[in-house]
This record gives structure tokens, sequence and C-alpha cells, in this order.
């Protein structure tokens, strides 16, 4: 059986960089260590993943990026098994610019296509983000509205 040389790639090219400035705009301070985990079990497919989608779709401009993000969560809604990529996809929707009422909207209307299974799915992970960002959020709240009173206060 003959081996296939592995293939290496330039992460200085256009296209990678290209790819990684997308995903850094869609993902936000995630987007590196993704694509480093990626890359730690399969390099190729970390290119892939960078240069194709990343790169090459989600730049075009025929439509707005809050619409690709919105396509994508009801591409993984209705795939009903990639709950980790909508997860990171309704992220990088809200990121772009989504409410939260419009990602629910997108699922709902999911259940035509895909059946309540599938769009329950996604409704659980939609509520995990949710809870996960505000979780993340009241830190900050908190800080800020100490900050606020300490003004008050002076």
């Amino acid at each position: 059986m003959a081996r296939r040389k592995a293939t290496t790639h330039d992460e200085n090219s256009p296209e990678y960089q290209r790819g990684m400035a997308q995903i850094r705009k869609q993902l936000g301070p995630m987007a590196d260590s993704y694509i480093r985990n990626i890359k730690a079990l399969a390099p190729e497919f970390a290119w892939v993943n960078v240069t194709f989608p990343f790169g090459e779709l989600y730049p075009r401009d025929v439509i707005d990026l809050k619409t690709r993000e919105l396509c994508t969560v009801a591409a993984l809604t209705v795939q009903g098994f990639s709950l980790p990529e909508l997860k990171l996809h309704i992220k990088a929707a809200l990121r772009c610019g989504a409410s939260r009422a419009e990602v629910g909207e997108i699922i709902t209307q999911m259940i035509a296509y895909c059946g309540f299974p599938a769009a329950t799915n996604a409704l659980m992970t939609m509520k995990q983000v949710f809870e996960e960002l505000d979780a993340a959020a009241k830190p900050a709240r908190r800080k800020n509205q100490k900050a606020a009173a300490k003004r008050r206060r002076a």
C-alpha cells in the first residue's frame, strides 16, 4: 500500500490569512484556539476549514455575514447531529448582528424541515449558548455597576 505524502501548507499565504481574518471576525477570541485544536488532530482538515468556508465562502458579498450565519444555523439545525458546530455558529451569528430572537426563530422555522427532535436539540443547544454568554457577562456587569457606584459617591 502506498503512503500518501503529508501536505504542508503555508500559513502565511494570502488564502490562509484571509480565512483566519474572517474566522476571527466571526468567532472572535475563540477563533485561534478553535483552529489550533483542529490542527492538533488533523492539520489538513484545519487548513481546509480555514481556507475554504472562511477564506472563500463567508467573505463573498452577495449576502451579508449575519444572513450567512443564520443560514448556517438553519443548516446545522436540520442536520440534527452537528451540535458542537451549531453552538459555534449560534455564537458567530450573534457576533455578526443576529438577535437571540432571530436565532430562535430560525430554529423554530426548521421544525418543518427536520422535525421536532432535531429542532429541539438545536433549541437546547441555543439555550446552552445563551446561558454561557449570560454567565460570562455577569462579572463584567458587576464590575461596571461597582465603577458607576464609585463615581456616584465621588
